[in-house]
């Protein structure tokens, strides 16, 4: 919970109250190796911080996974899509190391939210973050080649490499293995 709250406090500073509040809320959750904490179908009702562990969101296409997403320590995770419209996700979210989260539900957060704007803004500034993540992913599909979006990721994410599966690091380029072998190789 230390850790959490280290962590909030470093996106944005909140109140004693708000910080009081908070530690009221969150539900610790340990999880293993290659469980899911959301599979596709399903509403995401949490919203989460990634103490231990690591993580990545896939969806499939055609029998194929696709990973658009990881998540490590200090991150906030979700299915987000699904988490703000109470829709169905159509993502799968998989524990790629033991890990050990802490959840607070989506009625929960919104409640925080009347009563601590401060924890209102915390959000919003994480759910931006979270957005230039995303547009940064795309503008690397559009304008980049495979080897650029490779140096990009080994250079800003270097971990990555040693603790995710050759597979799934291809599936997130958007590229088949046999080229991530050949533009590791190159390098």
């Amino acid at each position: 919970m230390q850790q959490l709250l280290a962590q909030i406090k470093a996106y944005y500073p909140i109140s004693t109250e708000a910080e009081n509040a908070l530690q009221d809320c969150f539900t610790k959750i340990i999880l293993s190796k290659n469980g899911y904490l959301l599979t596709e179908g399903k509403i995401c009702q949490h919203l989460y911080f990634l103490e231990k562990g690591s993580i990545r969101g896939f969806y499939n296409l055609d029998g194929k996974e696709i990973t658009h997403w990881f998540g490590f320590e200090k991150d906030f995770v979700t299915s987000f899509h699904s988490f703000i419209t109470g829709e169905a996700t159509v993502e799968n979210i998989q524990l790629l190391e033991g890990s050990i989260l802490w959840a607070i539900t989506k009625d929960t957060l919104t409640e925080l939210f009347n009563r601590h704007h401060d924890i209102e803004r915390l959000v919003r500034i994480a759910y931006e973050k979270y957005y230039i993540r995303l547009e940064e992913r795309y503008v690397n599909a559009q304008f980049k080649t495979a080897s650029e979006r490779y140096e990009e990721l080994i250079s800003q994410s270097p971990h990555i490499v040693e603790r995710v599966p050759l597979g799934y690091i291809a599936s997130y380029l958007g590229i088949s293995q046999e080229t991530l072998s050949r533009i590791r190789s190159r390098l």
